[in-house]
């Protein structure tokens, strides 16, 4: 891929053979982002798993001290009493035929993440094929199947993200804004990868965070000393 001037003249303010601190990987990314936008920062794991096996799989949720900046748009699945639940906080989207019929027959995914509730999963189950490749389909282990739709959708408005390990052992989860301070970049930083060591799976062997990286959107990438972070 080629990279216009901007990005290489702020990639060779990067020694590429270096592991640095995090605060210091933090402030090469915030100077380096070549975006004319605020740029999502985001954290990049790759672990010392396989995921081919199901009992190393490395899936769940954590909540951002500070948020992700981003707007995040809130689909809920729900009839009854938890329509009116999840609408109170402030959910974007609540139904159910209906969004799934818009689902299904319209291919739309207009949204970031999307709650349930238990009883209606059995209908919300239909959307696999449209939701599960894209990451958007609801799951318990996520917290995204739950009868308290409600603070399930405060959580996710207020920056709770998913994280969940790709085929090739990998971790991407947003951590916040370029403007964000280095204090909240950090903080954001160290409760992701803090989340990640409990969910450590017991038959990962080996090293587990094997190397971990610092980018903006469109910036270039900085490798990030894991001691600090390895729990």
């Amino acid at each position: 891929m080629k990279h216009g001037k901007k990005f290489a003249a702020a990639q060779a303010k990067i020694d590429r053979n270096r592991q640095y601190p995090l605060d210091d990987a933090i402030a090469l990314v915030k100077d380096t982002s070549p975006a004319k936008f605020d740029a999502t920062v985001e954290f990049t794991v790759n672990l010392g798993v396989d995921p081919r096996h199901a009992d190393q799989q490395v899936r769940g949720t954590v909540s951002l001290p500070h948020g992700t900046g981003k707007t995040v748009r809130v689909v809920v699945f729900a009839d009854g009493d938890h329509v009116r639940a999840a609408q109170e906080a402030g959910a974007d989207f609540v139904g159910l035929d209906d969004l799934i019929e818009k689902i299904t027959k319209e291919g739309w995914t207009d949204f970031d993440v999307a709650i349930a509730t238990p009883n209606v999963m059995r209908e919300v189950g239909k959307l696999g094929k449209v939701l599960g490749p894209r990451g958007l389909m609801p799951n318990p282990k996520t917290g995204t199947v739950t009868p308290n739709v409600g603070q399930a959708v405060t959580d996710f408005k207020a920056g709770r993200i998913e994280y969940r390990v790709d085929k090739g052992g990998v971790i991407h989860a947003p951590v916040g804004k370029v403007s964000f301070s280095s204090p909240f970049l950090h903080e954001n930083i160290k409760a992701v990868a803090d989340a990640l060591v409990r969910a450590r799976p017991a038959s990962a062997k080996g090293t587990y965070m094997k190397s971990i990286y610092l980018s903006s959107t469109m910036g270039p990438s900085v490798r990030v000393d894991p001691t600090e972070l390895r729990g």
